[in-house]
């Protein structure tokens, strides 16, 4: 059977180098290479890119980068199964691969990108999508505009709907308002469970985020305090959720009415309390 990169098909992959996707660490293999090329082609032109990749297990994403035109493609892998498979690509694309079998939690990820523009494009792991994404809008140093120029992420569609979620929608909380006051986020496609092997119990959904190059002004620390006050208890008035944090006395400085819920505020009132804090 032939394939869009001359590469083998990425079943008889992983057959040969007895690959199964472990739960452990939250793999589902992605085989269809025409989805992932449109995963790839979600994030934009490639062509002179540095792109990073997150788990890439036996490589079907990372195909499609490559064969996209990225210039230089670095993908962490922590899983040394997966290994060979991604040397077997390495051969294809010669000079543009480089494969860092590690932990994506305990990766310095700017300092991996280097100079030049920087596109993330991942299958995230379902067990640490979420951490990732928070790790790259709230670095540790501060830094903003980021390292990235956008991120294309597949993750649970339940997760997607979260990160793209405005005020009075069901899934809004604290990941909507850390991404929608850092970025511009939207959802591109879902991708259903049959496209994996083995298929999960949730559709998925992948989305893109461009960073915003002047967020509004704000304390990180301060703004996580209030939206997990705030979410913590959303379904009580924002009088008594924000109680610990000053209450009535808060919300007054920030001229929001104290019987609103969490749910009903903007990511520019949010903004506000941090700052009133």
């Amino acid at each position: 059977m032939a394939t869009l990169d001359g590469l083998p098909p990425l079943r008889d992959v992983i057959q040969r180098h007895g690959l199964d996707a472990r739960k452990a660490l939250g793999q589902n293999f992605l085989l269809d290479l025409n989805l992932t090329q449109k995963i790839a082609r979600s994030a934009g032109a490639l062509d002179g890119v540095t792109v990073i990749e997150v788990g890439p297990g036996p490589g079907g994403l990372t195909r499609a980068i490559l064969s996209l035109g990225a210039k230089k493609l670095i993908a962490i892998e922590r899983d040394s199964r997966c290994l060979p498979a991604l040397e077997e690509i390495g051969e294809h694309y010669p000079g543009r691969l480089e494969v860092i079998e590690g932990d994506a939690l305990k990766t310095d990820f700017a300092d991996l990108a280097g100079q030049g523009p920087v596109k993330i494009i991942a299958n995230l792991p379902y067990n640490v999508g979420t951490q990732l994404l928070i790790n790259w809008l709230l670095p540790e140093d501060g830094t903003w505009p980021p390292f990235w120029e956008s991120l294309t992420l597949m993750f649970q569609k339940e997760v997607g709907l979260r990160i793209v979620a405005d005020e009075d929608d069901d899934h809004y909380g604290r990941l909507g308002v850390l991404a929608g006051w850092r970025t511009e986020a939207r959802m591109v496609f879902d991708v259903p469970p049959q496209a994996f092997t083995p298929p999960p119990k949730v559709t998925s959904t992948v989305v893109h985020l461009t960073p915003r190059e002047n967020p509004l002004p704000c304390d990180v620390n301060k703004l996580e305090r209030v939206t997990h006050a705030a979410f913590g208890q959303r379904r009580k008035m924002l009088r008594q959720s924000l109680k610990p944090l000053g209450g009535e006395t808060l919300l007054g400085k920030a001229g929001i009415d104290p019987q609103r819920r969490a749910e009903t505020l903007s990511v520019e009132e949010f903004v506000r309390l941090a700052n009133c804090l």
